[in-house]
């Protein structure tokens, strides 16, 4: 009773029952009658008694907000942490503090917890407030000495924390280089503290990119497209794609935070730097490379790059053979001049090794480069797709574009304007590249055609005919590179003409028009397969019949001409052979639809629930890629008829 009475008069629903105990001087051994209700309401279901450690999701995920506080910095400066050393957001699968919060890993934050970038960070802070003071204090000296003495940081350690290996840079090259193409292109503005040193970092970057692709010829498909002009590339193994604007003006959109884009050029221009580096000196050549001045002025770096790499890439091998034929002759003779400094011997090496400017001397790519042995197939074919062509640029078309594939697949350009190797009225310019219906002088002993055809015939690998691209016609459609046609269901008329040009030019035999690799096939297996539907299958058995009779056909044809037999006599009995073989086949060919429905019932039965429904959500995946490609086949049906009308 006095139990009770106690209950009543102090509640405990508000206060642990520690708390409560603790509180009151009550007898312990009268705890046995208290309500088990009570009890229970007392200790919280998830209750932690203070210095027991966390335990679960709790302990391995912090929030943004905690990250924050633990690390004592700002929000801004966490992002560029974070950002720096490749440290993401979480999803822990049970989110203890609720669904609106970002969550992340415990060890990632003690990770940014030690990192030296972060007391640098702190020390800039600290300074800036120095400089801030000065200014406000009218000490213009003050501050411009601590300005010159602000300390600064390097991201070197950094890439190479991230990117132990070389292979590992690659792979994580495509938004790196789409950023700094981006940032190239993008005009400097200083109140979103884009400069103008950071854009022509960045435009130097990607020329030097793109000049050792070209050099290379490392290029493998391009594709232009609303977005910009999409390149692949194949370097040491590694597929790199990537995006460059066009070069119109660029409007920059005001809901982007520019702050995070300048963080991740930060570090992409360190990465690029460091790849670049690794890549020229992978062909005996240094880094970073001197250009004319005079070419720079005229904003040809590409093609300065690629007489800088051009002219170094000989000097090793003049280098090697002086040394092989007079090795102990230089021992001997050693000459006593003046020493010169190291910059200067590279610019007097420069001067002597640059070739002229003069016609033909452009890129001369293909020539003192590696080993045709050492290279694989497709870098040949790539090299000489262009071989013994002069290419002509006018100033419509995208100079910095050509400039870039036109060398990558052995060929020799040129543009209208200061700095360029030759002039429009060289004789042995094969192709002028245009983009206006009207010229004033044409020359007769050129092709005129328009800029797609280059980049169609980079992506065919074949010379294709200029005639669809002649100026002021409509051209071919541009079709992606980046699709697999067959594997979508829907091949489109000019892939199909481009792949029977390529079969010629490879002296291939493909099936006759209107039959496809299918009907080499067994259409049962295909239509099982889901490869074709139905109607697709029959319409391919048929013509397999067909194809049957006529061949027995010719062979039976052919074996009379070897006996001597006259072909007049014996048709007659051919033909009714070949009718009794055709009504024969038709009797022994199967019901297809039937065999595919007992096929697939059968497959059914015996599958599990969980795989049952895969394989249901599989079977509407084609039904709505056949929907799709029979849309496709409706359309170009609808455009033709439409044509013939007209």
């Amino acid at each position: 009773q006095i139990a009770r009475v106690f209950v009543s008069e102090f509640p405990i629903q508000a206060k642990p029952l520690s708390l409560w105990l603790a509180s009151i001087s009550f007898p312990l051994h009268l705890l046995r009658f208290l309500p088990s209700t009570s009890l229970s309401t007392a200790m919280p279901k998830h209750y932690r008694p203070p210095g027991k450690k966390k335990e679960g999701n709790a302990a391995r995920y912090i929030t943004r907000t905690q990250a924050v506080k633990y690390l004592q910095v700002s929000l801004s400066l966490f992002r560029k942490l974070c950002i720096l050393k490749g440290v993401f957001p979480r999803e822990p699968k049970k989110k203890v503090k609720g669904n609106h919060h970002t969550y992340y890993h415990m060890k990632d934050i003690m990770f940014l917890r030690h990192e030296p970038l972060l007391e640098k960070f702190r020390d800039i802070r600290a300074y800036d407030k120095k400089v801030k003071k000065a200014l406000s204090k009218k000490h213009r000296d003050l501050a411009e000495r601590l300005l010159t003495r602000k300390p600064t940081y390097t991201l070197d350690m950094l890439i190479r924390e991230r990117y132990p290996k070389f292979i590992d840079a690659l792979r994580d090259l495509d938004d790196c280089l789409s950023m700094v193409h981006l940032f190239a292109a993008l005009p400097a503005i200083e109140r979103e503290k884009i400069q103008v040193k950071r854009i022509h970092h960045c435009r130097r970057l990607s020329h030097e990119w793109q000049a050792y692709i070209s050099r290379n010829h490392k290029l493998r498909k391009t594709f232009i497209s609303v977005k910009g002009i999409y390149y692949q590339a194949e370097v040491d193994g590694q597929k790199i794609t990537w995006l460059t604007p066009h070069a119109l003006q660029q409007v920059l959109p005001e809901d982007v935070d520019y702050n995070i884009m300048l963080t991740f050029l930060e570090f992409y221009e360190t990465l690029l730097a460091f790849v670049n580096f690794k890549l020229y000196h992978s062909i005996n050549v240094k880094y970073p490379p001197i250009l004319d001045p005079r070419l720079e002025a005229l904003a040809a770096d590409l093609y300065a790059l690629s007489r800088y790499l051009d002219a170094n890439s000989k000097a090793p091998a003049v280098e090697s053979q002086a040394v092989s034929t007079s090795g102990s002759e230089q021992v001997e003779v050693q000459p006593k001049g003046t020493e010169l400094d190291e910059s200067e011997l590279r610019l007097a090496q420069l001067q002597h090794q640059l070739p002229s400017n003069e016609p033909g001397a452009l890129m001369h790519l293909v020539e003192d480069a590696v080993g045709e042995d050492e290279d694989d197939e497709e870098t040949r074919e790539c090299k000489t797709l262009f071989r013994n062509m002069k290419f002509f640029l006018s100033r419509e078309v995208p100079r910095e574009s050509l400039l870039f594939v036109i060398p990558a697949f052995g060929g020799v350009v040129s543009w209208e304007g200061e700095g360029a190797p030759f002039n429009e009225s060289d004789q042995s310019i094969t192709h002028q590249i245009v983009d206006r219906p009207i010229q004033g002088h044409r020359f007769l002993s050129r092709e005129y055609v328009q800029p797609q055809w280059v980049y169609d015939c980079v992506n065919a690998r074949i010379i294709l005919p200029v005639e669809e691209y002649m100026v002021g016609r409509v051209p071919p459609p541009h079709l992606s590179p980046f699709v697999d046609h067959e594997a979508e269901g829907y091949v489109p008329e000019y892939a199909e003409t481009i792949k029977r040009l390529q079969a010629a030019a490879r002296k291939e035999v493909l099936p006759m028009p209107g039959m496809g690799n299918e009907d080499l096939d067994d259409p049962q297996n295909l239509l099982v397969e889901g490869i074709i539907n139905r109607a697709e299958a029959i319409e391919a058995a048929e013509k397999k019949r067909k194809m049957s009779i006529l061949q027995k056909q010719y062979h039976d044809e052919l074996k009379m001409e070897l006996q001597g037999v006259q072909f007049s006599s014996v048709s007659n009995v051919n033909k009714q052979k070949s009718a009794e073989d055709a009504e024969a086949k038709e009797e022994s060919l199967p019901d297809m639809q039937q065999i595919v429905e007992d096929s697939a019932n059968m497959s059914k039965v015996v599958m599990s629930r969980k795989k049952r429904k895969l394989y249901e959500a599989m079977q509407i995946g084609k039904e709505r890629k056949r929907a799709h490609v029979d849309l496709l086949k409706n359309r170009k049906k609808k455009i033709e008829e439409t044509k013939k009308s007209e």
